[in-house]
């Protein structure tokens, strides 16, 4: 694991096991279970992994790991391999549509024009290991069924590249397409379209936000011209990133790669039926039973109304009551209250619904990866929406409107604190007068100190409790080996040394999760689009904290977590629905709120216009209509942006015109000819007898090891300490016994 001094070194000055990653492709972290009673289950299961591996191609070295683990390092024996699995599956995305020409059946120059980039290399080596076997794969599925001890399978950070990438962006106002395609080639599309959405977001607030700051000084706040334009952009922003998107996709070669789904080791089939169209036999689960499944997204949703509404609420009548009606002794410490309910109960309810949410899309048994993480982004959404709007709609909807209903059902407080008081004496209290700066503040809050503590707790607590615990551990490890005596940590060989104690850091790591980042980002757009007209400076404080979120994302991919797995994606996903649907609640918001608050016209409060706690002098006929009128002109707008939007030039269609064209064009040139085609059995590169073989690869391997034996880089001697899977299962089975025996000798000292 890189740390932010190393990150900053000179490349001299770089410890060497952060220059070279040993031609590893992926790292499988294997949990030894304590109990010696496990011992033969633990071996068994070792022993199969190994055999899976090297079953379908991989080269295998085991290490200790640490903390009762062994580290696997796997990478692909041989380049033909490798050549067929690029082939085959880019073969694949010609036949679903998303290359316009199938692959050149000349290897060298196809290659030579299209090389295998890192990212394509990893994706397609996890493939091969988490593939089932009767796909071609290992079937190895970390953590579940027979693969329980398998904690990860991860690949390993280039910290060359990742210190490069950090300096570089510290420097750039602005990422270009360079540094998007150097995302993509390592980290995959589905991590590049996430800092490509985030950047022309970027770029898009500079409007907002000049135009804010002007509407702030000038018309002042609730102004309906402020709104209308703001509804404006979200529309025109809404419908770019849906060209944008597809542009991109094109110029990756990606569009329409969501058609080619990877099938969930988790689904489960009540039956196997002939396919109508292929013909094939395929795994069945009954729509409806499914369809049954997915209606109790509606009874969870109003648990989520319930409970964490219900929090909200309370914390929120406590508020009131507290800071606005109650004036006895303690009330600068009872004002904190509220909040400290809310960071003690939200954070534990959240992880409640949140499990809940992940159970409840398990049981829907989608077929595919895509589908269920699509549901469960469904359920995670309604969640982010309760705990992130709902205080603010409290205030805008409830508390103004209906405030001097409200508030003297308020003294149910009072009448329970009254009990505990000496001699039963009532509270001192005041009359409720309604705060006119409440809502405002809010706002800000939301706007500006959520995002910093967003940023503290994403970024540097979890730096810092990692950093310690680390320090703990070592500290713990230094007294533990004085008072035994003896050096109980990994022995390494020591050109490995430094390596090997990276990797057992990357191993302990968290996965990294766009989608958790995707969520703050459709978020933030939700406050800008509902709430802005309320502060116009809002999208000020999103676009320098955007520019601040896109370096501080790329610290935690580089820093605080596992590499990505650089799987493809052609959009942003189910977000992309989120952000239509804010974009259009938008509309809604803006028009109750400025028909509410600045019925004077001229964009600033006065006590004739605003609301004063009572529901008597506000029309509901006019507020429905300012609404309904509202919803329906942002509708027409819609079709407007959208039509003029498909009419501008777009380089990635204008791009698959022309390849589309030329394909045509060669196909109609070769209809009459006499050039022949491969049989697809023979594979590419290969005769039609040739097979790749387990048995075969071995043999390549140590051939290409004889070469450089005594004489090779520390890289190619790393994959000569073991030859073959046979050496790596009796290291492997030596390495768990000195473990098992090391736990039970602790045990015997302890007793």
């Amino acid at each position: 694991m890189a740390d932010l001094a190393s990150l900053t070194k000179h490349e001299g000055k770089v410890p060497p096991g952060l220059k070279s990653n040993y031609d590893v492709d992926f790292v499988v972290h294997y949990k030894i279970p304590l109990p010696a009673t496990e011992r033969a289950e633990a071996e068994a299961a070792f022993i199969q992994l190994i055999q899976a591996l090297a079953d379908v191609g991989f080269a295998t070295e085991v290490r200790n790991g640490g903390k009762s683990s062994l580290l696997v390092f796997t990478k692909i024996a041989s380049n033909k391999l490798l050549t067929s699995q690029v082939y085959r599956y880019r073969v694949q995305d010609w036949l679903y549509g998303v290359r316009t020409a199938a692959p050149n059946q000349d290897l060298t120059k196809y290659f030579d024009d299209e090389p295998v980039t890192e990212a394509e290399r990893l994706r397609l080596a996890y493939l091969l290991i988490t593939k089932a076997k009767n796909e071609g794969g290992a079937g190895i599925t970390p953590k579940v069924g027979h693969w329980k001890h398998v904690a990860s399978v991860f690949p390993l950070h280039d910290h060359s590249f990742n210190r490069q990438w950090i300096k570089q962006w510290s420097t750039k106002y602005y990422l270009d397409d360079a540094d998007l395609n150097q995302i993509r080639d390592k980290f995959g599309e589905r991590v590049a379209f996430y800092f490509a959405f985030l950047q022309s977001y970027f770029a898009f607030l500079l409007f907002p936000a000049v135009f804010g700051l002007g509407a702030w000084l000038v018309l002042g706040q609730f102004s309906w011209f402020y709104a209308v334009v703001n509804s404006l952009w979200s529309v025109v922003f809404f419908e770019h990133w849906k060209t944008k998107e597809v542009d991109l996709a094109v110029q990756w070669g990606v569009r329409g790669v969501s058609k080619i789904q990877h099938p969930r080791p988790q689904f489960e089939f009540e039956r196997e039926a002939q396919d109508p169209v292929t013909g094939e036999i395929v795994k069945v689960y009954s729509p409806f039973k499914r369809l049954a499944r997915q209606l109790l997204q509606v009874p969870f949703a109003l648990a989520c109304v319930v409970v964490l509404g219900g929090l909200i609420v309370s914390c929120f009548a406590i508020e009131i009551f507290i800071t606005e009606v109650y004036t006895g002794p303690f009330k600068q410490y009872l004002t904190f209250l509220p909040t400290v309910l809310l960071t003690i109960f939200m954070p534990t309810l959240s992880t409640l619904l949140t499990k809940l949410a992940e159970r409840l899309t398990a049981i829907e048994n989608y077929e595919t990866q895509d589908a269920h993480q699509a549901s469960f982004v469904q359920k995670i959404f309604v969640l982010n929406f309760i705990t992130s709007y709902s205080p603010i709609f409290l205030t805008a909807f409830i508390y103004v409107p209906f405030g001097k209903i409200l508030v003297p059902y308020l003294d149910v407080f009072q009448l329970t604190a009254q009990k505990f008081t000496t001699e039963g004496k009532p509270l001192p209290t005041k009359d409720w007068e309604m705060n006119p700066d409440r809502l405002t503040k809010q706002v800000i809050y939301f706007t500006v100190t959520a995002q910093i503590v967003n940023f503290a707790t994403e970024v540097i607590v979890p730096y810092v409790k990692r950093k310690v615990f680390k320090a703990v551990e070592d500290v713990q490890t230094e007294i533990a080996e004085k008072k035994n005596g003896e050096d109980r940590g990994p022995k390494d060989v020591p050109e490995e040394a430094e390596f090997l104690s990276r990797v057992r850091n990357e191993a302990q790591l968290d996965e990294y999760d766009v989608t958790v980042d995707y969520r703050e980002m459709v978020i933030q757009f939700g406050y800008l689009s509902l709430f802005s007209v309320i502060w116009p400076l809002t999208a000020c404080s999103f676009l320098v904290n955007n520019w601040i979120e896109a370096r501080s994302d790329a610290m935690k991919i580089a820093i605080s977590s596992q590499r990505p797995i650089p799987w493809r994606a052609d959009s942003i996903g189910p977000w992309l629905n989120a952000l239509g649907f804010l974009s259009w609640l938008g509309s809604v918001t803006s028009a109750a709120l400025v028909f509410l608050f600045n019925r004077g016209g001229d964009g600033h409060e006065t006590s004739e216009s605003h609301p004063n706690g009572s529901p008597w002098n506000i029309s509901g006929w006019a507020l429905l209509l300012s609404i309904i009128f509202a919803e329906h002109l942002y509708l027409v707008v819609q079709i407007v942006v959208r039509n003029v939007v498909a009419k501008l030039d777009n380089p990635g269609l204008q791009k698959e015109k022309a390849e589309r064209f030329a394909m045509r064009k060669k196909v109609l040139e070769q209809t009459f000819g006499d050039q022949h085609v491969q049989e697809e059995s023979s594979g590419p590169g290969m005769t039609g007898g040739e097979k790749i073989t387990r048995e075969a690869l071995e043999e390549e391997a140590r051939e290409a090891s004889r070469s450089v034996s005594g004489t090779g880089s520390p890289e190619q001697m790393f994959w000569l300490r073991q030859r073959g899977a046979s050496e790596t299962i009796h290291i492997g089975r030596g390495l768990i016994s000195e473990v098992v025996a090391s736990n039970e000798t602790k045990a015997q000292k302890k007793v």
